[in-house]
């Protein structure tokens, strides 16, 4: 396929992050400090994360899908949720709400979502709820807010535990509320390329704080919370340091080692303090201005969103309108071949695993089919410069003129 245009001569990534000045102080801080495990570095993190999702306690984990394991487990513990129980999670979202529901032994039910948002559709919830449903998980997909005024009503009516997969959308906004303060648990990522970076990482938040000791008891091996960081026994009268040093080394539930280190946390409080807002609004300014330059190309579906939704633009996802006839990975192919790159939308009921345990759902999720066949993303971090973006809207012109 000749292409009359010059390649661009650096990869237009999907995400990226840079260190500033202040997160090398703090990480060189840490190290001076010889301190890796949770120390203060962590505990402020946590404090500014969780304040700033509405919460009154984070606790920072080594990833997303850690977050979201726990908080399983921890609603199961809590609740008596028995094996084979269900949770209803969208057809489109990471693969690891599945794996994390089957790794807690319980039952995923898939519900398709909706056309223009790709989140979870609540109006399809009720019916896939059965006596075992217990929990819904809705993704804030792509930096959006699910419609969670309509999911909290059916899972209130329902008597059903809400934890919100806010991986890709930490900082966004439904109705002025943050996302992860609608549910009884919230999970965040923090791993390249999210909208707050620490390399690997991510936190579990709630409002709740039995709910809060027993999180953090499950990150650390299921260890008993008289006992969570090495200053935990500091400053101590005589009857309280012999509580602790009698149950420091006592484990009182299946845990699992989820924790992230002062070097993550030291990075994260960097871009916090940094000014995270600023960040966030230029990935709006570049969506706006990829919204602009391809609005013309009638081929695409480009993202909207409610007006009382603050999108945080993650990434930029973009879905071929079945009337343009044109094969997906065939433009995302071409897209590569030019140096932007791309990623399928978050596929999940076409996976091979999937499909191999639940069988053919195409058929009951058909906009997650849909999405499946047609839908991709690509980068709309800070970094994205206007040329570049000026750049993709002529690529994107010369494939359709091509097809």
């Amino acid at each position: 396929m000749q292409s009359s245009l010059e390649k661009w001569p650096n990869q237009i990534g999907v995400g990226t992050c840079v260190l500033s000045s202040r997160a090398k102080q703090y990480v060189n801080e840490a190290l001076n400090a010889n301190r890796l495990s949770y120390g203060p570095f962590s505990e402020k993190f946590e404090g500014m994360f969780a304040a700033a999702h509405g919460c009154k306690f984070a606790v920072f984990v080594n990833s997303g899908t850690s977050a979201l394991r726990i908080a399983i487990a921890a609603l199961k513990e809590k609740y008596g949720w028995h094996d084979g129980d269900e949770i209803i999670i969208p057809a489109i979202t990471f693969v690891s709400d599945i794996n994390v529901i089957t790794h807690n032994r319980l039952t995923p039910v898939f519900v398709d979502v909706d056309p223009n948002t790709y989140t979870l559709d609540p109006s399809l919830i009720k019916a896939k709820c059965t006596e075992r449903t217990k929990a819904i998980i809705p993704t804030h997909l792509c930096g959006l807010p699910a419609d969670m005024s309509g999911i909290m009503a059916v899972a209130n009516a329902r008597g059903l535990r809400v934890i919100e997969d806010a991986c890709e959308s930490a900082y966004a906004r439904y109705n002025d509320q943050s996302v992860g303060s609608f549910g009884a648990i919230s999970c965040f990522s923090t791993y390249q390329a999210h909208i707050l970076a620490t390399g690997v990482g991510g936190f579990v938040t709630t409002n709740d704080p039995d709910l809060a000791v027993l999180l953090r008891s499950l990150a650390n091996h299921g260890r008993d919370g008289i006992y969570m960081q090495i200053d935990d026994d500091k400053n101590k009268t005589d009857a309280e340091l012999k509580q602790i040093v009698s149950r420091r080394f006592s484990f009182i539930r299946p845990g699992y080692s989820y924790r992230a280190t002062e070097l993550e946390a030291a990075i994260g409080l960097a871009q916090i303090e940094d000014g995270i807002d600023d960040q966030i609004q230029m990935r709006r300014k570049n969506a706006r201005l990829l919204i602009d330059t391809l609005s013309s190309y009638n081929q695409l579906q480009l993202p909207t969103w409610p007006e009382f939704c603050q999108h945080v633009f993650m990434m930029f996802p973009l879905v071929l309108r079945t009337s343009a006839g044109i094969d997906r990975d065939d433009c995302m192919y071409y897209l590569e071949l030019h140096n932007i790159e791309t990623r399928h939308l978050l596929p999940l009921i076409n996976q091979p695993f999937i499909i191999d345990t639940f069988g053919d759902l195409s058929t009951a999720c058909p906009v997650a089919h849909h999405l499946n066949t047609n839908a991709f993303y690509i980068g709309c971090h800070p970094l994205i410069t206007t040329e570049e973006i000026s750049y993709i809207g002529r690529v994107f012109g010369e494939y359709f003129k091509l097809h």
